[in-house]
């Protein structure tokens, strides 16, 4: 029976956020970056958003644009990370989503999804999640250490408006959490989810009209929208030595609106 690995605290990791230049994943950065963390703000098109975020942090934040889509380009982020940082990525945040918006009344409806819509989101939920664990393993393995945390939703629990597209990715990258989970434990590698409802407010939710942000306070035990902030800090706990005995698991962050 091998022994319990020590955990690397938040202060000494080195973390990739995707898609961490605006909305969640910009509060996902400072949550880590407020830990003493190292943090990488990966973007594709917010360049001048990222820019500000790690100028903002010097010595701790770099901005690397890559298409998470794109091995060849995840790849050429995780090494910019370690020959900046000095040290191989412990940490990986998938937080990066395909342009999205929460717009309800915009949705494909089930007459009108197509196989597209279904493509894009997993290509970018999917495919990028196991792009960026591929890339982090060498490093990951070296050190006996990784963690990586998946953003995911309550919407496949709790489809109070049926985003079919999102929602399967979302569901998809659940599984690849339970699955990665299993394969990667013997490595020191813990990998878990943390899945929010409706934020208050992010790029993708901003277009959600008032009346649903209402309706959806209402249910919840709290009686109020979860924000961003919120969300940030309960993705913390998978990184930290707290949670080290904690893997293949997915938090919800909503509120209390769905329970396991």
């Amino acid at each position: 029976m091998s022994s319990p690995r020590t955990a690397i605290p938040i202060d000494q990791q080195t973390v990739v956020v995707t898609g961490g230049a605006r909305g969640l994943g910009s509060r996902l950065v400072r949550a880590f970056l407020g830990q003493g963390a190292r943090v990488v703000v990966n973007h594709l098109t917010s360049a001048e958003a990222a820019r500000e975020l790690a100028d903002a942090h010097p010595g701790h934040a770099l901005a690397v644009r890559a298409d998470v889509r794109e091995p060849e380009q995840v790849a050429a982020m995780f090494r910019a990370a370690e020959d900046h940082f000095g040290a191989p990525v412990t940490t990986v945040v998938n937080n990066a989503l395909a342009d999205f918006s929460f717009n309800g009344d915009a949705r494909p409806h089930a007459d009108t999804l197509t196989t597209g819509d279904l493509d894009r989101q997993f290509g970018g939920t999917v495919h990028g999640a196991l792009n960026t664990v591929q890339a982090a393993l060498p490093g990951m393995r070296a050190r006996g250490f990784g963690r990586v945390i998946n953003v995911g939703t309550n919407l496949f629990q709790h489809p109070v408006v049926p985003y079919h597209d999102y929602t399967a990715a979302k569901a998809a990258l659940l599984s690849l959490t339970r699955t990665l989970a299993h394969d990667l434990g013997p490595d020191g590698i813990t990998v878990n989810m943390v899945s929010g409802g409706l934020l208050r407010t992010t790029d993708a939710s901003s277009a959600t009209p008032e009346e649903v942000f209402d309706a959806i306070a209402s249910s919840t035990p709290l009686r109020r929208i979860v924000t961003p902030a919120e969300f940030a800090d309960a993705a913390l706990y998978f990184a930290s030595p707290w949670a080290r005995a904690v893997t293949g698991q997915n938090l919800l962050v909503d509120g209390g609106l769905v329970t396991n």
